[in-house]
């Protein structure tokens, strides 16, 4: 017997150190050292953190809660942290803007949700609850972005689309080398992600494969989205229609009769229920009324 607690005491040991050590290694994150360097170009300030906030609240606070007041999601494993913290705080813009980035576990990247901008604000309203933090701008030029042009090609007995990226400079075109290209086709909600994220090579080209049974509208036409991202040039989307997809004749969702939809064309159901609760109703204040005249005449008499 005494055999058998002590084994058990050791597995019990055991597991808990190694759901200990799990839980650490999730807590770090593996940033690569040039991504820590990053900065943003967009200045931290009230009007920043502001926007900030309204995206933090959105997306984030679910699960992290209200920085600096300790109501973070506990039931989660890793608990995620409070991002006023100390432990938070002191990684740099870089690292918290990779993290932003690339998500792991729980946690969703926002790459594809938030613009850049979008997710700098997110850093500028978290840096407002560190009072020492000193802000170091980025030397990129946003305004950069305006010079990439994006071209997109495809071959529909291969079934490859083809994103040539390159930027128009006043001293001639610079091909754009290892930008990172994610192409995608727009669907009624959101974006729909074809092939993985690509990186241009020499010549500044991205091959991408999409799905022969892709639907599009009546036509077979679908509209590709491909989002580039740049450490020169930032980040920027450029939009093609191809007809490459597969004829799909879908009503819109506003078309016919549906719960969402506008009075002319809700349910009728809904529109008979509807009405019969508000003659109820209108029947009930009636009756009211007439009792109370009643009650009122008998007090007369």
């Amino acid at each position: 017997m005494f055999r058998i607690n002590i084994s058990t005491k050791i597995v019990s040991l055991f597991i808990f150190s190694a759901l200990f050590s799990i839980n650490l290694s999730a807590a770090s994150w593996d940033v690569p050292a040039d991504k820590k360097s990053k900065n943003s170009f967009i200045k931290f300030n009230d009007a920043s953190a502001k926007e900030g906030e309204v995206l933090y609240n959105k997306n984030c606070a679910s699960c992290h809660g209200n920085p600096s007041k300790g109501n973070v999601l506990k039931s989660l494993k890793p608990t995620p942290p409070d991002l006023a913290s100390d432990g938070t705080q002191k990684l740099t813009d870089g690292e918290l803007f990779y993290i932003l980035n690339t998500g792991r576990g729980l946690m969703p990247s926002f790459k594809n949700v938030l613009s850049e901008n979008e997710r700098w604000k997110v850093i500028a309203y978290m840096r407002s609850f560190n009072k020492k933090y000193v802000q170091v701008l980025s030397n990129t030029d946003p305004s950069k972005s305006e010079l990439v042009k994006v071209n997109m090609q495809y071959d529909a007995k291969s079934n490859i689309v083809t994103v040539k990226v390159v930027a128009k400079e006043k001293t001639g075109t610079v091909v754009l080398k290892d930008a990172e290209v994610i192409l995608f086709a727009k669907r009624y909600f959101g974006k729909l992600q074809l092939d993985k994220s690509m990186r241009t090579n020499n010549e500044g080209l991205a091959y991408f494969q999409y799905s022969k049974d892709l639907p599009g509208d009546k036509a077979g036409n679908v509209e590709l989205i491909a989002k580039i991202n740049d450490e020169a040039y930032g980040e920027l989307e450029s939009t093609t229609k191809f007809k490459i997809a597969v004829p799909t004749d879908k009503p819109s969702l506003t078309e016919k009769r549906a719960i969402w939809n506008v009075l002319v064309k809700a349910p009728i159901w809904l529109i008979i229920t509807y009405s019969f609760g508000v003659l109820v109703f209108l029947g009930f204040l009636l009756y009211l009324v007439l009792n109370l005249l009643s009650f009122w005449k008998i007090g007369k008499i």
